[in-house]
Protein backbone atom coordinates (compact mmCIF):
# COMPACT_ATOMS: atom_id res chain seq x y z
CA UNK A 1 0.00 0.00 0.00
CA UNK A 2 1.20 3.53 -0.59
CA UNK A 3 1.20 6.34 1.00
CA UNK A 4 -0.25 9.58 -1.05
CA UNK A 5 -1.59 12.73 -0.43
CA UNK A 6 -4.58 14.77 -1.40
CA UNK A 7 -4.54 16.10 -5.01
CA UNK A 8 -7.87 16.46 -6.25
CA UNK A 9 -8.84 20.26 -5.21
CA UNK A 10 -12.79 19.28 -6.03
CA UNK A 11 -13.16 17.97 -2.71
CA UNK A 12 -15.87 20.31 -0.31
CA UNK A 13 -14.30 22.19 2.36
CA UNK A 14 -14.82 22.02 5.74
CA UNK A 15 -17.71 24.93 5.38
CA UNK A 16 -19.29 23.43 3.07
CA UNK A 17 -17.80 25.51 -0.42
CA UNK A 18 -16.59 23.42 -3.31
CA UNK A 19 -12.92 24.49 -4.22
CA UNK A 20 -12.55 24.16 -7.90
CA UNK A 21 -10.10 22.69 -10.24
CA UNK A 22 -6.99 25.13 -11.43
CA UNK A 23 -7.17 27.01 -14.78
CA UNK A 24 -3.76 28.53 -14.33
CA UNK A 25 -0.20 26.62 -14.05
CA UNK A 26 1.70 27.91 -10.45
CA UNK A 27 4.97 28.17 -9.51
CA UNK A 28 6.81 25.03 -8.48
CA UNK A 29 8.41 25.33 -4.62
CA UNK A 30 11.61 27.30 -3.82
CA UNK A 31 14.06 24.78 -3.43
CA UNK A 32 11.31 22.17 -4.07
CA UNK A 33 10.07 22.48 -0.73
CA UNK A 34 8.17 25.48 0.19
CA UNK A 35 6.27 28.25 -1.57
CA UNK A 36 8.05 30.64 1.21
CA UNK A 37 11.07 32.92 0.01
CA UNK A 38 12.16 36.35 0.67
CA UNK A 39 11.49 38.67 3.78
CA UNK A 40 8.90 40.65 4.89
CA UNK A 41 9.49 44.93 3.94
CA UNK A 42 8.08 47.79 5.75
CA UNK A 43 4.78 47.96 3.80
CA UNK A 44 3.88 44.46 4.34
CA UNK A 45 4.78 44.76 7.82
CA UNK A 46 2.71 47.94 8.01
CA UNK A 47 -0.50 46.20 6.34
CA UNK A 48 -0.95 43.08 8.72
CA UNK A 49 0.11 45.09 12.01
CA UNK A 50 -3.31 47.61 10.66
CA UNK A 51 -5.32 44.43 10.15
CA UNK A 52 -4.24 42.75 13.34
CA UNK A 53 -4.63 46.13 15.74
CA UNK A 54 -8.36 46.43 14.17
CA UNK A 55 -9.45 42.95 14.72
CA UNK A 56 -8.11 43.60 18.49
CA UNK A 57 -9.95 47.07 19.15
CA UNK A 58 -13.01 44.87 18.52
CA UNK A 59 -11.61 41.85 20.74
CA UNK A 60 -11.25 44.51 23.40
CA UNK A 61 -14.97 45.71 23.48
CA UNK A 62 -15.98 42.39 24.95
CA UNK A 63 -12.92 40.49 26.28
CA UNK A 64 -14.30 40.11 30.02
CA UNK A 65 -17.79 39.14 29.17
CA UNK A 66 -16.12 36.44 26.31
CA UNK A 67 -13.32 34.93 29.05
CA UNK A 68 -16.29 34.49 31.60
CA UNK A 69 -19.06 32.80 29.83
CA UNK A 70 -15.78 30.45 28.64
CA UNK A 71 -17.30 29.12 25.11
CA UNK A 72 -16.06 27.89 21.90
CA UNK A 73 -14.80 31.03 19.87
CA UNK A 74 -16.89 30.88 16.89
CA UNK A 75 -17.50 34.58 16.25
CA UNK A 76 -14.08 35.14 17.20
CA UNK A 77 -12.64 33.09 14.88
CA UNK A 78 -15.16 34.36 12.10
CA UNK A 79 -13.09 37.81 13.11
CA UNK A 80 -9.85 36.20 11.66
CA UNK A 81 -11.49 35.19 8.57
CA UNK A 82 -13.39 37.97 7.52
CA UNK A 83 -9.62 40.34 8.19
CA UNK A 84 -7.90 37.71 6.42
CA UNK A 85 -5.57 36.86 8.95
CA UNK A 86 -6.48 32.86 8.72
CA UNK A 87 -4.54 33.11 5.18
CA UNK A 88 -1.85 36.18 5.74
CA UNK A 89 0.63 33.03 5.17
CA UNK A 90 -0.67 31.16 2.13
CA UNK A 91 0.98 32.40 -1.46
CA UNK A 92 -0.97 35.03 -3.21
CA UNK A 93 -1.53 33.23 -6.32
CA UNK A 94 -3.81 30.76 -4.56
CA UNK A 95 -6.16 33.55 -3.02
CA UNK A 96 -3.85 33.82 0.08
CA UNK A 97 -2.09 36.91 1.43
CA UNK A 98 0.89 36.07 0.63
CA UNK A 99 2.63 37.41 4.04
CA UNK A 100 5.77 36.06 5.75
CA UNK A 101 6.14 34.07 8.96
CA UNK A 102 7.79 37.56 10.78
CA UNK A 103 4.25 39.42 9.99
CA UNK A 104 2.00 36.32 11.67
CA UNK A 105 4.23 36.35 14.49
CA UNK A 106 3.36 39.77 15.04
CA UNK A 107 0.15 39.51 14.36
CA UNK A 108 -0.24 37.16 17.39
CA UNK A 109 1.58 39.27 19.56
CA UNK A 110 -0.81 42.29 18.51
CA UNK A 111 -4.03 40.16 19.45
CA UNK A 112 -2.52 38.77 22.38
CA UNK A 113 -2.04 42.31 23.92
CA UNK A 114 -5.85 41.97 24.16
CA UNK A 115 -6.52 38.39 23.80
CA UNK A 116 -4.51 36.13 24.32
CA UNK A 117 -6.82 33.04 23.71
CA UNK A 118 -7.42 34.14 20.33
CA UNK A 119 -3.92 35.13 19.52
CA UNK A 120 -3.08 31.37 20.64
CA UNK A 121 -5.82 30.00 18.20
CA UNK A 122 -4.04 31.78 15.66
CA UNK A 123 -0.63 30.81 16.39
CA UNK A 124 -1.74 27.37 16.45
CA UNK A 125 -3.37 27.51 12.96
CA UNK A 126 -0.06 29.15 11.14
CA UNK A 127 1.96 26.26 12.86
CA UNK A 128 -0.45 24.03 11.85
CA UNK A 129 -1.03 25.07 8.25
CA UNK A 130 2.66 25.66 7.97
CA UNK A 131 2.68 21.71 7.83
CA UNK A 132 1.40 22.10 4.12
CA UNK A 133 5.30 23.53 3.67
CA UNK A 134 7.14 21.29 6.53
CA UNK A 135 5.59 18.12 6.09
CA UNK A 136 3.81 17.95 2.59
CA UNK A 137 5.05 16.64 -0.72
CA UNK A 138 5.66 19.54 -3.34
CA UNK A 139 3.70 18.42 -5.88
CA UNK A 140 0.85 18.50 -3.42
CA UNK A 141 1.24 21.61 -2.02
CA UNK A 142 -0.51 23.74 -4.18
CA UNK A 143 -3.80 21.59 -4.12
CA UNK A 144 -3.81 22.22 0.36
CA UNK A 145 -3.09 25.42 0.05
CA UNK A 146 -6.04 26.04 -2.71
CA UNK A 147 -8.38 24.31 -0.35
CA UNK A 148 -7.39 26.09 2.76
CA UNK A 149 -8.04 29.13 1.25
CA UNK A 150 -10.58 28.97 -0.63
CA UNK A 151 -12.69 26.73 2.83
CA UNK A 152 -11.27 30.01 4.74
CA UNK A 153 -10.37 26.94 7.05
CA UNK A 154 -9.09 27.65 10.88
CA UNK A 155 -6.74 24.38 11.53
CA UNK A 156 -6.82 23.15 14.62
CA UNK A 157 -4.99 20.47 15.93
CA UNK A 158 -4.61 17.09 18.22
CA UNK A 159 -0.59 15.87 18.32
CA UNK A 160 0.06 16.93 22.43
CA UNK A 161 3.30 14.52 22.39
CA UNK A 162 3.14 13.92 26.39
CA UNK A 163 0.23 11.84 25.49
CA UNK A 164 0.31 7.96 24.06
CA UNK A 165 0.27 8.16 21.05
CA UNK A 166 -2.75 7.73 19.09
CA UNK A 167 -2.67 4.40 16.79
CA UNK A 168 -3.87 4.06 12.71
CA UNK A 169 -4.66 0.52 12.17
CA UNK A 170 -4.82 -0.44 8.45
CA UNK A 171 -8.14 -1.03 6.75
CA UNK A 172 -7.74 -2.27 3.52
CA UNK A 173 -6.39 0.86 1.68
CA UNK A 174 -7.35 3.19 4.28
CA UNK A 175 -7.21 3.80 8.32
CA UNK A 176 -8.72 3.39 11.40
CA UNK A 177 -8.16 6.32 14.24
CA UNK A 178 -8.19 5.44 17.59
CA UNK A 179 -7.20 7.20 20.93
CA UNK A 180 -7.62 10.11 23.54
CA UNK A 181 -5.59 13.44 23.05
CA UNK A 182 -6.12 15.88 25.60
CA UNK A 183 -4.85 19.76 24.73
CA UNK A 184 -6.18 19.56 21.21
CA UNK A 185 -5.52 23.47 20.67
CA UNK A 186 -8.35 24.57 17.95
CA UNK A 187 -9.92 21.40 17.60
CA UNK A 188 -13.85 21.86 18.73
CA UNK A 189 -13.94 25.00 16.93
CA UNK A 190 -11.92 25.01 13.52
CA UNK A 191 -12.89 23.65 10.51
CA UNK A 192 -9.65 21.21 9.89
CA UNK A 193 -8.27 18.49 12.51
CA UNK A 194 -3.92 18.19 11.97
CA UNK A 195 -3.42 14.96 13.62
CA UNK A 196 -0.27 12.99 14.12
CA UNK A 197 -0.36 8.86 14.82
CA UNK A 198 1.50 5.92 14.89
CA UNK A 199 0.65 3.09 12.13
CA UNK A 200 0.39 -0.04 14.32
CA UNK A 201 0.67 -3.33 11.53
CA UNK A 202 0.53 -3.28 7.77
CA UNK A 203 3.69 -2.29 5.63
CA UNK A 204 3.91 1.05 7.53
CA UNK A 205 3.88 -0.03 10.81
CA UNK A 206 6.18 2.29 13.16
CA UNK A 207 6.00 5.04 10.84
CA UNK A 208 4.00 8.86 12.27
CA UNK A 209 1.49 9.79 9.61
CA UNK A 210 0.15 13.15 9.88
CA UNK A 211 -3.55 13.64 8.25
CA UNK A 212 -6.00 16.57 8.09
CA UNK A 213 -9.74 15.42 9.41
CA UNK A 214 -12.64 17.72 8.56
CA UNK A 215 -13.91 18.94 12.10
CA UNK A 216 -17.25 16.37 12.11
CA UNK A 217 -15.97 13.18 10.82
CA UNK A 218 -17.32 10.23 12.21
CA UNK A 219 -16.22 9.23 15.34
CA UNK A 220 -14.36 12.43 16.44
CA UNK A 221 -15.56 13.37 20.09
CA UNK A 222 -14.80 16.82 21.51
CA UNK A 223 -14.50 16.67 25.28
CA UNK A 224 -15.12 20.30 26.28
CA UNK A 225 -13.09 19.70 29.10
CA UNK A 226 -10.91 22.70 29.36
CA UNK A 227 -11.29 24.59 32.47
CA UNK A 228 -8.08 25.97 33.26
CA UNK A 229 -7.86 29.61 35.03
CA UNK A 230 -6.72 31.32 31.87
CA UNK A 231 -6.70 30.77 27.76
CA UNK A 232 -10.28 29.70 28.41
CA UNK A 233 -11.35 30.47 24.97
CA UNK A 234 -8.65 28.70 23.25
CA UNK A 235 -11.16 25.77 22.76
CA UNK A 236 -8.00 23.48 24.48
CA UNK A 237 -10.50 20.58 25.37
CA UNK A 238 -9.52 16.97 24.62
CA UNK A 239 -10.63 14.46 21.85
CA UNK A 240 -11.51 11.34 21.48
CA UNK A 241 -10.83 9.51 18.46
CA UNK A 242 -13.03 6.30 17.87
CA UNK A 243 -12.70 4.20 14.98
CA UNK A 244 -12.26 7.38 12.63
CA UNK A 245 -12.06 6.86 9.11
CA UNK A 246 -8.82 7.93 7.81
CA UNK A 247 -8.45 8.25 3.66
CA UNK A 248 -5.07 8.20 1.95
CA UNK A 249 -6.17 11.47 0.80
CA UNK A 250 -6.38 12.73 3.98
CA UNK A 251 -2.38 12.10 4.43
CA UNK A 252 -0.17 14.83 4.41
CA UNK A 253 2.81 13.78 4.83
CA UNK A 254 5.41 11.29 7.08
CA UNK A 255 6.37 12.68 9.95
CA UNK A 256 10.42 12.82 10.65
CA UNK A 257 13.57 14.49 11.29
CA UNK A 258 14.77 16.23 8.70
CA UNK A 259 15.96 19.54 8.86
CA UNK A 260 13.34 21.62 7.16
CA UNK A 261 10.40 20.05 7.94
CA UNK A 262 11.54 19.90 11.91
CA UNK A 263 11.32 24.01 11.61
CA UNK A 264 8.07 23.49 13.26
CA UNK A 265 8.85 23.04 16.84
CA UNK A 266 10.68 26.10 16.89
CA UNK A 267 7.94 28.22 14.80
CA UNK A 268 5.64 27.07 17.53
CA UNK A 269 7.86 28.39 20.12
CA UNK A 270 8.43 31.27 18.21
CA UNK A 271 5.22 31.51 18.03
CA UNK A 272 5.19 31.33 22.17
CA UNK A 273 7.56 34.08 22.56
CA UNK A 274 5.35 36.79 20.53
CA UNK A 275 2.31 35.59 22.44
CA UNK A 276 3.83 36.20 25.86
CA UNK A 277 5.62 39.27 24.77
CA UNK A 278 2.18 40.36 23.42
CA UNK A 279 0.50 39.55 27.09
CA UNK A 280 3.49 41.62 28.65
CA UNK A 281 2.56 44.99 26.50
CA UNK A 282 -1.03 44.61 26.80
CA UNK A 283 -0.84 44.11 30.70
CA UNK A 284 2.05 47.46 30.85
CA UNK A 285 -0.98 49.92 28.75
CA UNK A 286 -3.84 48.65 30.66
CA UNK A 287 -2.28 49.43 33.70
CA UNK A 288 -1.01 52.55 32.11
CA UNK A 289 -4.30 53.45 32.02
CA UNK A 290 -4.87 52.94 35.02
CA UNK A 291 -2.11 55.21 36.81
CA UNK A 292 -3.07 57.74 34.84
CA UNK A 293 -7.14 57.93 35.87
CA UNK A 294 -6.06 57.19 39.36
CA UNK A 295 -6.06 61.09 41.44
CA UNK A 296 -4.05 62.15 44.41
CA UNK A 297 -1.33 59.80 45.61
CA UNK A 298 -0.37 57.32 48.75
CA UNK A 299 -0.46 59.71 52.08
CA UNK A 300 3.04 59.32 52.44
CA UNK A 301 4.05 60.36 49.10
CA UNK A 302 5.74 63.72 48.20
CA UNK A 303 3.92 63.29 44.80
CA UNK A 304 0.65 65.01 43.82
CA UNK A 305 -0.69 62.28 41.85
CA UNK A 306 0.10 58.51 41.37
CA UNK A 307 1.55 59.20 38.17
CA UNK A 308 4.27 61.65 39.47
CA UNK A 309 4.94 58.97 42.82
CA UNK A 310 8.51 58.69 41.89
CA UNK A 311 8.15 54.62 43.30
CA UNK A 312 5.27 54.18 40.55
CA UNK A 313 7.61 55.93 37.74
CA UNK A 314 10.64 53.30 39.03
CA UNK A 315 8.29 50.28 38.13
CA UNK A 316 6.97 52.06 35.24
CA UNK A 317 10.59 52.77 33.58
CA UNK A 318 11.51 49.11 34.35
CA UNK A 319 8.40 47.59 32.72
CA UNK A 320 9.06 49.85 29.39
CA UNK A 321 12.87 48.71 29.68
CA UNK A 322 12.52 45.23 29.82
CA UNK A 323 9.80 44.95 26.92
CA UNK A 324 11.91 47.59 24.42
CA UNK A 325 14.75 45.06 24.99
CA UNK A 326 12.59 41.71 24.73
CA UNK A 327 10.58 43.51 21.23
CA UNK A 328 14.07 44.11 19.78
CA UNK A 329 15.08 40.12 20.38
CA UNK A 330 11.61 39.16 19.05
CA UNK A 331 11.78 40.99 16.00
CA UNK A 332 15.17 40.23 14.93
CA UNK A 333 14.74 36.15 15.90
CA UNK A 334 11.12 36.80 13.52
CA UNK A 335 13.13 37.63 10.66
CA UNK A 336 16.19 35.71 10.97
CA UNK A 337 13.08 32.66 11.20
CA UNK A 338 12.02 33.67 7.73
CA UNK A 339 15.79 33.53 6.26
CA UNK A 340 16.12 30.19 7.65
CA UNK A 341 12.56 28.71 5.99
CA UNK A 342 13.49 30.55 2.57
CA UNK A 343 16.00 28.08 2.16
CA UNK A 344 13.89 25.14 1.87
CA UNK A 345 15.29 21.94 1.25
CA UNK A 346 19.18 23.66 1.44
CA UNK A 347 18.58 24.34 5.47
CA UNK A 348 21.11 22.05 7.66
CA UNK A 349 20.72 20.73 10.90
CA UNK A 350 22.89 23.27 11.96
CA UNK A 351 20.86 25.93 10.64
CA UNK A 352 17.60 24.36 12.41
CA UNK A 353 20.14 23.66 16.07
CA UNK A 354 21.01 27.63 15.30
CA UNK A 355 17.88 29.31 15.19
CA UNK A 356 16.66 26.83 17.95
CA UNK A 357 18.67 28.11 20.01
CA UNK A 358 17.75 32.04 19.34
CA UNK A 359 14.52 31.27 19.99
CA UNK A 360 14.69 29.45 22.88
CA UNK A 361 16.31 32.30 24.38
CA UNK A 362 13.59 34.43 23.15
CA UNK A 363 11.05 31.38 25.18
CA UNK A 364 13.31 32.37 28.44
CA UNK A 365 13.07 35.89 28.31
CA UNK A 366 9.32 36.45 27.41
CA UNK A 367 7.82 33.62 29.55
CA UNK A 368 9.71 35.65 32.90
CA UNK A 369 9.01 39.31 31.39
CA UNK A 370 5.09 38.18 30.62
CA UNK A 371 4.95 36.26 34.24
CA UNK A 372 6.37 39.46 35.91
CA UNK A 373 4.63 42.12 34.16
CA UNK A 374 1.02 40.71 34.66
CA UNK A 375 1.91 39.94 38.50
CA UNK A 376 3.52 43.42 39.24
CA UNK A 377 1.43 45.57 37.33
CA UNK A 378 -0.77 45.46 40.49
CA UNK A 379 1.62 46.92 42.54
CA UNK A 380 1.73 50.36 40.66
CA UNK A 381 -2.77 50.23 39.60
CA UNK A 382 -3.80 49.61 43.67
CA UNK A 383 -6.02 47.75 45.61
CA UNK A 384 -8.79 49.29 42.87
CA UNK A 385 -7.54 47.16 40.04
CA UNK A 386 -8.31 43.88 41.69
CA UNK A 387 -11.69 44.42 41.65
CA UNK A 388 -13.37 41.54 39.06
CA UNK A 389 -14.56 44.26 36.73
CA UNK A 390 -11.71 45.58 36.11
CA UNK A 391 -10.01 42.94 34.28
CA UNK A 392 -6.30 42.93 34.98
CA UNK A 393 -5.99 39.60 36.23
CA UNK A 394 -6.75 38.57 32.70
CA UNK A 395 -2.98 38.89 31.77
CA UNK A 396 -1.60 37.25 34.73
CA UNK A 397 -4.09 34.25 33.94
CA UNK A 398 -3.29 33.84 30.80
CA UNK A 399 0.49 33.97 30.56
CA UNK A 400 0.14 31.51 34.01
CA UNK A 401 -1.27 29.36 31.78
CA UNK A 402 0.15 28.77 28.59
CA UNK A 403 3.75 29.22 30.22
CA UNK A 404 3.35 25.98 31.49
CA UNK A 405 2.86 24.61 28.48
CA UNK A 406 6.85 23.42 28.36
CA UNK A 407 8.66 24.47 31.50
CA UNK A 408 11.13 27.57 30.76
CA UNK A 409 14.21 25.65 33.07
CA UNK A 410 14.51 23.20 30.30
CA UNK A 411 15.06 26.05 27.67
CA UNK A 412 17.98 27.74 30.14
CA UNK A 413 19.54 24.58 30.09
CA UNK A 414 19.12 24.28 26.54
CA UNK A 415 20.77 27.47 25.63
CA UNK A 416 23.31 26.89 28.45
CA UNK A 417 24.36 23.48 27.04
CA UNK A 418 24.99 25.01 23.90
CA UNK A 419 26.72 27.94 25.31
CA UNK A 420 28.87 26.06 27.14
CA UNK A 421 29.52 22.89 24.95
CA UNK A 422 27.87 23.56 21.82
CA UNK A 423 24.94 21.11 22.58
CA UNK A 424 21.75 20.62 20.98
CA UNK A 425 18.90 18.88 22.01
CA UNK A 426 16.94 15.66 20.39
CA UNK A 427 14.48 17.21 18.07
CA UNK A 428 10.84 16.62 19.30
CA UNK A 429 7.96 18.82 19.27
CA UNK A 430 8.84 20.32 22.45
CA UNK A 431 12.83 21.09 20.97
Amino acid sequence: MSITTQTDTSTSSATGGSVPEPTTSVPEPVDGRTFWSGQADDAELAHWDAVATEVATKLAVDVLDRDRANLDPTAELDLLRDAGLVNLLDPAEFGGGGGHWESAFRVIRILSRVDASIGQLLAYHYINAGNIGFTAEPSTQAAWHRKTVEGRWIWGDSVNPTDPDLSLTPDGDAFRLNGLKRFSTGASAGDVILVNAVVRGGDHDGRILQFVLDHDRDGIAYLGDWDALGQRLSASGSVRFDQVLVEQSDVLGVVGDEPFSSLVTPGIQLAFGNLYLGIAEGALAQGTDLVRARKNAWFLSHADSYRDDPFVQRVIGEFVSSIAAVEALADRTNARFDRIIARGAAVTAADRGAIAIEIAKLKVVSTELGIEVANRIFEVTGSSSAKASVGLDLFWRNVRTHSLHDPVDYKKLEVGANHLNGELQPISLYT
